[in-house]
């Protein structure tokens, strides 16, 4: 096998390993994990180059638990995170397709950047009320958009190996793939 072949089937198993981690410990991360986790959010790629995010970054311990516990919201991972991002979007009105193409982008981003660092990462979701209260928690202005929230953090469970994770069924090439046409 070639060095560049090598190379290869070494992103692809890097990328093809990725998985949402809820269970975390409440320690802190390493700065230089979560300077890099925020340069790769900086330099991920967006609709018209727009780069239409701000992010939050949360240590606060009370503030994450307030964050994983709003009624109806998606991100109990949070209570547990070494660090919580929020995804602040532009709420473009003429053009919210961009948002929540972006946000999809930004997120996984995240996700592999921490899984770099051999982080686990989660995404969360607020919608609705659980959107308007987590703005409210952390100051976000109401014309904006919040309803992505990521946990990043030390995995929490004894001998357990990211790399060695059991297989997720997947449907087959054959039944996703179609050559040419429908």
């Amino acid at each position: 096998m070639t060095d560049v072949t090598s190379k290869v089937a070494e992103q692809i198993e890097f990328l093809r390993g990725l998985r949402q981690i809820r269970q975390l410990k409440p320690e802190p991360i390493p700065a230089d994990a979560l300077r890099d986790i925020l340069e790769v959010a900086r330099w991920t790629g967006s609709a018209r180059n727009i780069q239409p995010w701000e992010l939050i970054v949360i240590h606060d311990r009370a503030t994450l638990q307030k964050l994983g516990t709003i009624p109806d919201g998606r991100g109990p991972h949070l209570v547990n995170a070494g660090a919580g991002i929020a995804l602040v979007m532009s709420g473009d009105l003429e053009h919210p397709d961009f948002d929540t193409y972006d946000e999809g982008r930004l997120s996984e981003r995240i996700m592999l950047a921490a899984e770099a660092h051999e982080l686990g990462s989660a995404i969360g979701w607020f919608k609705g009320g659980a959107s308007d209260e987590a703005k409210r928690i952390l100051g976000v202005p109401s014309v904006r958009l919040l309803r992505t929230i990521m946990s990043i953090g030390v995995v929490d469970a004894e001998g357990y190996d990211k790399r060695q994770r059991p297989a997720q069924p997947r449907k087959s090439l054959a039944d996703i793939v179609h050559q040419e046409r429908w």
